[in-house]
């Protein structure tokens, strides 16, 4: 709708998955004015409780809502709205019932852009591929959104980091690469507030500089579009 504000969509898996890959473009996207919103599907239940234990498991679910809505705060962006869905069990849910929820939160906030995983899930995670795969469809059912991103790391930077864990792209089918350099605390504090899942990303254990090699810059593949005018999420494009 051309009268509504700018406003983007993010559509994930867990708790986390906001903040490590594209936590410095929502901050970004936010203090440009633009409304950020996300729907993500799970509690993160099948997550660790931390390296020590920060909880107890029956309470994790609880803590990494919290730990969320924490991130949510540290990028300036809305709270947080969740599905709960079992986490890793998204691929056997009813596929139907997570697009017409997704549809049902774009006719409320009347997004421009929706960003979602592509069809690699990054890491190959299951619930990664089914999330994406059902805001991906739920972009094809709605006439309302103009562009559909996918979060994305290109083949050469996980050659050069030797990160045979994540499922990378072509360098060629990266469509947007943003530098979140200005941004950088700001997605630090958001992924410092995921304290349980801390310990499971040895990124973070690295030195500095390959840290701001893999989280420095954010890269995005345009998955869908309905118009030819560039979006506020192309603004945002490196040099």
């Amino acid at each position: 709708m051309a009268d509504d504000p700018p406003t983007l969509l993010a559509v994930f898996a867990h708790p986390d998955d906001e903040s490590f890959r594209p936590g410095g473009t929502l901050a970004l996207l936010a203090r440009r004015g633009v409304r950020v919103h996300l729907l993500t599907a799970t509690r993160g239940e099948s997550g660790v409780c931390g390296e020590p234990p920060l909880c107890r498991a029956e309470e994790l679910p609880t803590l990494r809502e919290r730990e969320l809505r924490c991130a949510c705060a540290a990028l300036s962006i809305a709270p947080p709205r969740l599905l709960d869905y079992r986490d890793g069990h998204l691929s056997e849910a009813d596929s139907e019932k997570i697009i017409a929820q997704i549809l049902a939160v774009v006719r409320e906030l009347h997004p421009q852009v929706m960003l979602t995983f592509g069809p690699e899930g990054l890491s190959g995670h299951p619930d990664h591929i089914a999330i994406g795969r059902c805001a991906a469809e739920a972009f094809r059912r709605t006439g309302q959104v103009a562009a559909l991103y996918a979060v994305a790391v290109p083949q050469s930077l996980a050659t050069q980091l030797g990160m045979t864990q994540i499922r990378a792209v072509p360098d060629a089918d990266i469509t947007l690469a943003v530098d979140v350099s200005s941004v950088w605390d700001a997605k630090m504090a958001a992924i410092r507030c995921h304290a349980t899942q801390l310990g499971t990303s040895p990124i973070l254990r690295a030195p500095i500089e390959r840290q701001r090699a893999f989280l420095g810059t954010e890269y995005f593949v345009h998955k869908g579009t309905r118009s030819d005018v560039a979006t506020f999420l192309d603004e945002l494009r490196a040099p």
